[in-house]
């Protein structure tokens, strides 16, 4: 059966936080930060006694981990700079952490898999006067010199890089490596598109599959695409975790895209519940980038100014887009008669 997670970016909960998740009906926490873990700025990795510390807190609140996040690969690895291949080694010591806390899901970020300047961000209006985030690629037509097919090369060789030494790890220690798209998906970004795919062709392994966040594929082709990704990575296991984000439009058909709530896009989300359904998928589903509501005291990224990336205690919206999933779950149980 689906559970549902929330995103945090800190590990320090507390008590009326935790009390609250597990009122809303939430099951999992995920993990969003690279450095959210104690030991990670201090040695590189995480501490092992700190993560089974705080499983035990969350548990003994109904919830758990879900997913986690390796420490990020930053640009001097993927530049290849001398030194940088300790950025590796501490996600490999990270991998055998989480592993031995019995943490089966990470994503390892690659820095540099996006390019911010090639589209304009803008506040979208939705019902009601709703926050949301907008983007565009309608306001500008500047050519980025890293849009090119050399340096995509030279990208993916490194993540390759990095990739042939975390998945070895990851098989040992039994964690799932799951890779989120690139956001915005652009054509030529690491994990935009055909990117995305050719991660599972170069690394046909149990352990590699994907955070398949919705709302961005949905941003680079709309609902029909999610759909028949959904169906694909489905059928073949490789779906270890879903971001379920609603969005108007999309770069191929409109040259922008909004994100909205759950209910208020071009996605049918139940008809989506369906077909994770019908290839089997019994992970988590995470209701990220939520529009800001009115009464919301959102903890605002400063690389998305018009939307909640992370749950915190004083946000309306998640508590409506976690109630929303809750009930399409109990009519997908009703629907299928068990």
């Amino acid at each position: 059966m689906m559970r549902i997670s929330i995103t945090s970016y800190k590990t320090d909960f507390t008590d009326q936080e935790l009390k609250q998740l597990s009122q809303l009906g939430v099951d999992c926490i995920d993990f969003g930060g690279g450095n959210a873990f104690p030991g990670v700025k201090e040695q590189g990795y995480p501490d092992l006694d700190a993560i089974l510390a705080l499983r035990k807190r969350l548990r003994s609140f109904g919830l758990d981990v879900n997913r986690v996040t390796l420490p990020d690969i930053t640009k001097k690895f993927m530049n290849n700079e001398p030194g940088s291949e300790r950025e590796v080694e501490n996600s490999i010591q990270a991998i055998k952490a989480f592993g031995e806390a019995g943490i089966t899901l990470a994503r390892q970020r690659f820095e540099g898999d996006t390019f911010p300047n090639s589209t304009i961000k803008y506040r979208a209006l939705q019902r009601g006067g709703a926050i949301a985030r907008g983007e565009s690629i309608s306001f500008t037509e500047e050519k980025l010199p890293y849009t090119t097919l050399e340096n995509y090369e030279k990208m993916l060789d490194r993540f390759c890089d990095a990739y042939k030494q975390l998945v070895p790890a990851a098989e040992a220690s039994n964690v799932l490596l799951g890779m989120h798209p690139s956001d915005v998906p652009h054509p030529g970004t690491l994990f935009g598109g055909l990117g995305y795919h050719r991660i599972i062709d170069l690394f046909p392994s149990k352990n590699v599959g994907y955070v398949y966040c919705v709302g961005t594929r949905a941003e680079e082709g709309g609902s029909s695409l999610v759909l028949d990704e959904v169906s694909n990575y489905g059928r073949k296991g490789k779906i270890f975790l879903v971001h379920l984000r609603n969005v108007r439009g999309s770069l191929a058909t409109t040259r922008a895209f909004e994100e909205t709530l759950l209910d208020d896009g071009d996605i049918n989300i139940f008809k989506l519940l369906l077909e994770l359904d019908k290839v089997g998928y019994d992970g988590c589903l995470n209701p990220d980038h939520v529009p800001i509501l009115e009464g919301a005291e959102p903890d605002i990224h400063p690389s998305w100014p018009n939307t909640c990336i992370k749950w915190n205690y004083n946000n309306v919206g998640y508590a409506y887009s976690i109630g929303y999933i809750r009930a399409l779950l109990n009519a997908l149980t009703e629907y299928r008669g068990k």
